[in-house]
C-alpha cells in the first residue's frame, strides 16, 4: 500500500516470457549478437560455423555427404552433437523436422520447419513445436526477403520480434565466396534455436534455387 502523497511512479513492464525451446541454458537476459558464416568450399554443401560478438566459435553445424536426405548435426564449440535437423523427402513446403542430440527418433523432435505457401515472392516460414498439431496455427514465423538477406523471427502470427537476420559483408568473405549473416538475438531467446532456423532458410532457399 502507498503512503498517503507518495507516488511510486509506473510499474516496469513485465519481462518477456523465455523462449526455450532447446534449453533455458542458451537464453541470455542480454541480446546475443551472432555471426553465421555458411563455408565456402564443403563436399555436403551444408557446413556452417557460428560465432560470438568476439569471433569465438559457439556452434558449428556439418552436413552429411553420403545422405539421400538432406541431413544436418549442430555441435557445440566442444564437438557434442545438440540437434539434428533432417529434410523431408519430395516436400511441396520444402519441410524439415529438427530433433534433439544426434537423434532422428520421433520421441526426440522439438520443431518442424515449412514454407507457409508453396509458391512465395517473399520468404515465408512457419515453425510448429513437437506438441504442436495443427497445420495452421504455428508457433513462430519467419518473414522478410532471403534474396537481400534480410528477415525476421516472430512469435507465432503476432509482431513480437524475437530475432533478426541481415546480411553481414566483410572483404575477406566477400573474396572466398563465403555467406555471411548477422543475427541478432534478442533477450530471453534460445539462440540454438534461432541459430537452427538461419541454417534451415538457407537450406530451403538453396533447395529452390537447384530445383
Amino acid at each position: 500500500m502507498e503512503a498517503a502523497g507518495y507516488y511510486a511512479g509506473p510499474s516496469a513492464p513485465p519481462a518477456p516470457a523465455p523462449v526455450a525451446v532447446v534449453s533455458p541454458q542458451f537464453c541470455a537476459p542480454f541480446v546475443v549478437p551472432l555471426t553465421v558464416t555458411k563455408k565456402a568450399l564443403s563436399f555436403s554443401g551444408g557446413d556452417f560455423t557460428v560465432t560470438d560478438a568476439n569471433a569465438a566459435v559457439v556452434l558449428q553445424v556439418h552436413g552429411t555427404c553420403f545422405s539421400v536426405r538432406s541431413h544436418r548435426v549442430l555441435h557445440d564449440a566442444a564437438g557434442r552433437p545438440i540437434l539434428t535437423m533432417q529434410a523431408k523427402v519430395f516436400s511441396m513446403h520444402r519441410t524439415w523436422k529438427v530433433f534433439r542430440g544426434d537423434s532422428t527418433a520421433a520421441n526426440a523432435l522439438l520443431f518442424t520447419v515449412k514454407k507457409a505457401s508453396v509458391f512465395q515472392l517473399k520468404t515465408k516460414l512457419d515453425v510448429f513445436l513437437a506438441g504442436n498439431n495443427t497445420d495452421h496455427l504455428c508457433d513462430f514465423r519467419i518473414k522478410g526477403n532471403y534474396f537481400d538477406r534480410s528477415c525476421t523471427f516472430y512469435r507465432g502470427n503476432s509482431n513480437i520480434m524475437i530475432a533478426e537476420m541481415k546480411r553481414k559483408l566483410t572483404l575477406p568473405n566477400v573474396l572466398l565466396g563465403m555467406d555471411t549473416f548477422s543475427v541478432t538475438v534478442f533477450p530471453q531467446v534460445d539462440y540454438v534455436f534461432i541459430a537452427a532456423l538461419v541454417v534451415i532458410l538457407d537450406e530451403i532457399h538453396r533447395d529452390d534455387r537447384s530445383r
